[in-house]
């Protein structure tokens, strides 16, 4: 028996639809056979010398989907992996869909952006002593590669050039390679004039992913038509023809990037501000990159602004392998800012400040000098972060992705009304899976709000299109000039209709000022939390992720929704369901799907449980998992209550938070 015939047999002893296993053996014979494929095919032998049948189905059973905006994954071999032939199957597409989309344009170009990643097969998943082309494959080669496709398809790319530095680097990112962030990259499309783009990142996934993203000319993500139009371009794709790098340069189908569109994102990051610049000493702001690319975003507009800004010197360097921090390099998580923490405390730090990987995400924690007992610091089901060794030390407060959504909402429609710069139909935006506590703080301010977006920061990019084309979204009124922010509960935040994804490096600078402005008034940043909570309401969210990896994990996830849809739960816990909306619904409020791209992104269940209780359930588009959203709040704070019952009530918020989020994961088994 050949080792085909092995594979073959050996996948019928995974728990799988025959349908995969089928088309696991499609592709297998294609990789084993077809000449593109030689350089994998000495890895691919030692997996079916090795019996490693699972893990070859799930390398084979399908081509990587290409999902709402791109491909993202595991780096690996197998049509299920990120390698330079899905991303080349992804860019031809790509080219095929831009010449559709301008057929009366000579000149299309895009831009292209990479982050720190490098593939070094950290799960030992191949054999080391056999040649393997995606070892040591780096989103920088990822990136040329691309470019070297568009070359070949007669579109021009704008690229950093090898070797390229930071050519003015704040204090602790001296020497290193220079990268673009991912809002830097869809400011560089707008500034540009280009026609789209490619993001070569995973984001904060961990350090064996990557992938790539795709931008419009507009500098954010195709949403439902175009996305599909796009994704079923790049299922079509048969050949993938790409020129040789040096050929590309000279054809001058390839553009170096100069410093003018860095120096245009630094400056207007820094027209976002809102209040008088501090001065020297006034305020310490600690700051980490966690090993990415912020450094040259969110530091440097920090640091432009006056700002005092220590940095976490062993975080600074890009490195894709991440090694200085502990978990994942997201600042979703308390954990990864431990260092940052710990050089705060040492240091009598004013605020700490962490971007991810490709910087579009940014957490904060801010000290906290009287903790409230009880009070969970991190707003979900972790622990509270370390309490202070010294009587005298104040604890640092983890400020959740929801908790800063409220903040910078508060504070930047609060200073817009003091400096008499409130627009005059003031509009605010976010996915209907972050805090309704943003929804409360905008409609105090009479602000427009639009509140029940998909997940996926396209769709708060989609709304500023909207304003731009037609002066209207669904019932808002308005103009691009008249958006406040936007805000997702991942830690996504974009606080300027000049670019069209999230942004850490503006929001950033508004955290900043945010502890500045509070400082000046005697306070922190923690007490203005809880007067917001007092004021609108004490909001408590648990996420929990429910992960199931691999080909039966995707059955088991489907399975798991089916189930739910056909006979949904009456009650979660001890409280009674009173409604669920299903976004597939055809009739429902969303109405007819616009292509297989939206169905997916409708692929969510929300229950509700009550008065104030909500729960939100969907499949992650670009991790094996599904993510659960909790939200319980109260009314505000009656008038008259004492702290010690104002506080005993946030406890029993918080309590019934982990009762329904554990009820409801009990279903989901």
């Amino acid at each position: 028996m050949d080792r085909l015939q092995q594979a073959i047999a050996g996948f019928q002893s995974v728990d799988a639809d025959a349908a995969f296993k089928t088309q696991a053996a499609k592709n297998l014979t294609r990789w084993l056979t077809e000449p593109e494929f030689a350089p994998y095919r000495q890895q691919i032998e030692w997996l079916i010398d090795e019996k490693k049948w699972a893990g070859l189905l799930d390398r084979f059973y399908q081509i990587m989907p290409f999902g709402t905006g791109g491909r993202r994954g595991l780096v690996g071999i197998g049509p299920n992996r990120m390698n330079l032939w899905t991303l080349g199957a992804s860019v031809q597409g790509h080219a095929a869909y831009l010449k559709e989309r301008f057929p009366s344009t000579p000149k299309l170009t895009v831009a292209l952006a990479y982050d720190v990643r490098q593939f070094e097969d950290r799960k030992k998943n191949y054999n080391p002593s056999l040649p393997n082309p995606v070892l040591h494959l780096s989103s920088k080669r990822f990136a040329q590669y691309a470019a070297c496709v568009y070359a070949a398809n007669g579109i021009a790319s704008y690229i950093l050039p090898d070797g390229t530095l930071t050519p003015h680097p704040p204090p602790g990112g001296r020497g290193e390679a220079r990268y673009l962030s991912t809002p830097e990259l869809s400011f560089t499309i707008r500034f540009l004039h280009a026609h789209g783009g490619l993001n070569i990142s995973a984001s904060h996934n961990p350090p064996d992913d990557n992938g790539g993203k795709f931008y419009d000319e507009r500098g954010g993500q195709p949403v439902p038509p175009d996305d599909q139009i796009m994704a079923d371009l790049v299922e079509q794709v048969t050949v993938i023809k790409a020129m040789e790098w040096p050929e590309a340069v000279r054809s001058g189908k390839i553009q170096f990037l100069d410093e003018a569109p860095h120096k245009a994102y630094i400056e207007l990051c820094r027209k976002q501000s809102l209040v008088k610049p501090p001065r020297f000493d006034e305020i310490q702001v600690v700051f980490t990159p966690l090993h990415g690319v912020g450094g040259m975003g969110a530091m440097e507009v920090l640091t432009a602004q006056g700002f005092r800004v220590r940095p976490v010197e062993e975080q600074m360097q890009p490195n894709g392998q991440f090694p200085n921090v502990t978990d994942l390099p997201n600042p979703e998580f308390p954990r990864s800012m431990d260092r940052a923490e710990t050089l705060a405390k040492s240091v009598g730090a004013d605020l700490v400040i962490a971007t991810d990987p490709d910087a579009d995400r940014v957490g904060a924690m801010a000290p906290d000098s009287a903790p409230l007992a009880g009070r969970a610091s991190d707003g979900s089901s972790l622990p509270s972060l370390a309490r202070p060794a010294n009587p005298g030390e104040a604890a640092f407060h983890f400020l959740t992705g929801n908790q800063i959504a409220a903040l910078l909402t508060h504070f930047k429609l609060s200073k817009l009304v003091e400096n008499g710069t409130m627009p005059r139909r003031p509009i605010v935006a976010k996915s209907l899976v972050t805090s309704n506590l943003v929804t409360r703080i905008a409609r105090h301010f009479k602000a427009q709000v639009v509140d029940n977006l998909l997940v996926g920061f396209k769709y708060i990019a989609e709304v500023l299109h909207q304003l731009e084309e037609t002066g209207a979204y669904e019932e808002i009124e308005g103009t691009p000039d008249d958006y406040v922010i936007g805000c997702e509960e991942s830690h996504g935040y974009l606080v300027t209709p000049h670019m069209r994804d999230k942004d850490s490096g503006a929001a950033s600078l508004l955290l900043a000022e945010m502890a500045l402005d509070c400082k000046r008034a005697g306070t922190n940043v923690v007490a203005y939390l809880h007067g917001l909570e007092k004021q609108f309401g004490y909001f408590r969210h648990e996420v929990r992720n429910i992960a199931m990896p691999g080909v039966e994990g995707k059955m088991l996830m489907a399975r798991m929704l089916n189930r739910l849809r056909e006979t949904p739960p009456q009650t979660i816990g001890d409280r009674k369901v009173t409604s669920i909306d299903d976004l597939q619904d055809e009739n429902g409020w969303l109405g007819p799907f616009k292509g297989a791209t939206d169905k997916a992104a409708r692929n969510v269940l929300v229950f509700q449980v009550g008065e104030g209780v909500c729960i939100a359930l969907r499949p992650s588009g670009t991790e094996p998992k599904a993510k659960a959203y909790i939200e319980v709040c109260s009314a505000p704070c009656p008038h008259g209550m004492s702290d010690a019952d104002w506080q005993k009530q946030c406890a029993g918020i918080d309590a019934t938070a982990r009762q329904i989020a554990d009820a409801f994961l009990a279903l989901c088994k």
